[in-house]
């Protein structure tokens, strides 16, 4: 594959493109699918068909087009109109309202603040491309960064764009990517591995599903480039079995980029050799963590190494290995493209770019959003999210997921970067956000948490394997009011001995729902606590 072929197939897409008057996308995610949006798109093709219209008329699966909470979605293009909670019984109307009056009943507002305060890079092309055609991915530029890495860039010219761009991993630690880059790099071995970390198990949490579902070949372009620029040949895509429309659609696009020269050997004409394979994960939470994912490619039991060494000097089949998760490669050939400088001018000092987020819980538009570092939690809740539903007020949001923390009403004009929502005691994570109105108790929410982290403990380490358990079952003393002020003492004792001791991420950052919830809503516990005997006797008199 050539530049000169990689324009070819651009001006062939656009000349077939431009024949159609109208172009109708249908959101086939997994939230759409749900709701029977492959029968939607089966009954709109079955309809264009049955008046000719094939040639006027372009109907075709595309990926996540973020407000999940109107699905399904249609878009039809040029007019850019977007149709909410759409049925099989729908085609008809739509294909009827074609150059006549929209179906004004089903339109979504897209002047409202859940588009337009949105800046999308590793999602730009999700709702618009087909994620099962590699051509409508070249289409939008795609593998143009990749041909222009491995033809024109040298390894270093790639890893200083990406140090200038500021890109931090977008997996939750946000550990610098080029610096992570130039140290496998720097590491001498005759096999080097490029890991694509796609095990998203956080509750509520659905970015990384939906960029594989979207665009994969966004993310294999990435760690290619990624190969290219580290000195590796073989890659994996580890993601959990849960996800069968992702698993089936990077497949696909593997075969596709493997079918044209943009993977496999002598890729564009050069010796760089890059081979990708799918790895499956049975679903363990701790699979997240870099090197309990290692142990599972290897076909051993997913639980943490001590590091050092860690991977980028000795990680799968103990070679140099670099592990960066979905959204960290999606953000990848776009800085290549347009430069690291780019990339740096969104976001704050030291978290730069953009970043994905799952906005579920109770909130108005729940969904997908994609927003520059540095946005407020307000901005996310009120403008983006639009708002807490049934006249609600808003209690907290939880970042991070199980390992991060819930954040009250109080520190709602907190800018949406590493460092500050590390001063709050909750995480970025990997960008999972849930909203919490005031009908909800946060000793149920810390509860709920750390019933996860206990049945996730991969049992490696006493102190995640035993104190969350012990962790747990405090809790449910408050909740139940059968705390004593001494339980409260040992609960954050307990908190800080599994924090400090745990071997791995999971059970270091298991305590933080509570330690948050204890920091901003402590009252709720002390009103779970049993008075003591001469307390009670005292209040009896």
């Amino acid at each position: 594959m050539t530049n000169e072929e990689l324009l070819e197939i651009i001006e062939k897409e656009n000349a077939d493109t431009a024949k159609y008057r109208h172009r109708l996308g249908v959101c086939t995610g997994t939230g759409c699918m749900s709701s029977r949006s492959d029968a939607i798109l089966k009954e709109l093709q079955a309809e264009v068909k049955n008046r000719g219209l094939e040639n006027e008329v372009q109907v075709k699966k595309v990926g996540c087009l973020g407000l999940c909470a109107a699905g399904p979605i249609i878009s039809i293009q040029p007019e850019n109109i977007f149709y909410r909670e759409m049925t099989p019984e729908d085609a008809v109307s739509v294909i009827d309202s074609l150059d006549k009056e929209p179906l004004r009943e089903k339109m979504i507002d897209t002047s409202e603040p859940f588009f337009y305060r949105q800046e999308k890079n590793a999602l730009s092309n999700a709702g618009v491309v087909d994620p099962e055609r590699i051509e409508d991915y070249i289409a939008m530029g795609g593998y143009a960064a990749l041909i222009r890495a491995i033809t024109e860039m040298t390894p270093v010219d790639i890893i200083q764009q990406i140090l200038s761009s500021g890109l931090r991993g977008r997996g939750g630690a946000g550990y610098p990517t080029g610096l992570k880059w130039s140290t496998v790099a720097k590491v001498s071995s005759d096999l080097k591995y490029v890991v694509c970390n796609a095990d998203e198990g956080d509750p509520g949490a659905f970015m990384d599903r939906s960029v594989l579902e979207s665009d994969p070949h966004r993310v294999l372009e990435g760690m290619a480039i990624a190969a290219f620029a580290v000195g590796a040949s073989q890659g994996y895509i580890y993601v959990r079995a849960e996800y069968p429309l992702a698993i089936k659609r990077m497949r696909a696009a593997i075969k596709q980029a493997e079918k044209i020269g943009l993977l496999g050997q002598d890729i564009c004409g050069t010796p760089f050799n890059f081979k990708v394979d799918v790895r499956l994960g049975a679903g363990a939470f701790v699979c997240g963590e870099e090197t309990a994912l290692l142990n599972s490619i290897e076909g051993n039991r997913g639980m943490p190494r001590l590091r050092p060494p860690f991977p980028a000097e000795s990680g799968l089949f103990q070679k140099p290995t670099l592990v960066n998760n979905v959204e960290t490669f999606a953000n990848v050939s776009s800085i290549i493209s347009d430069g690291g400088k780019w990339f740096a001018r969104i976001g704050t000092e030291k978290s730069k770019g953009t970043k994905v987020f799952a906005l579920t819980g109770k909130i108005k538009n729940t969904g997908l959003i994609e927003v520059p570092m540095g946005i407020t939690l307000r901005e996310i809740v009120y403008d983006i999210g639009g708002g807490i539903p049934n006249g609600r007020k808003f209690k907290a949001i939880q970042t991070g997921g199980p390992s991060g923390g819930c954040i009250p009403a109080e520190h709602l004009d907190t800018p949406v970067d590493y460092e500050s929502l590390k001063a709050l005691g909750s995480m970025m994570g990997s960008g999972g956000m849930i909203v919490i109105d005031d009908t909800s108790n946060m000793i149920d929410m810390a509860r709920f948490f750390m019933e996860f982290s206990m049945e996730e403990s991969c049992g490696k380490c006493a102190p995640c394997r035993v104190g969350t358990v012990q962790l747990y079952n405090l809790l449910g003393k408050f909740q139940q009011g059968e705390a004593t002020e001494n339980d409260l003492f040992i609960l954050e004792e307990l908190c800080d001995v599994v924090r400090n001791t745990s071997l791995c991420g999971l059970g270091q950052a298991a305590p933080n729902p509570i330690v948050s919830t204890l920091r901003y809503f402590r009252n709720e516990y002390l009103e779970k606590i049993k008075p003591s005997a001469d307390q009670a006797k005292e209040k009896s008199q």
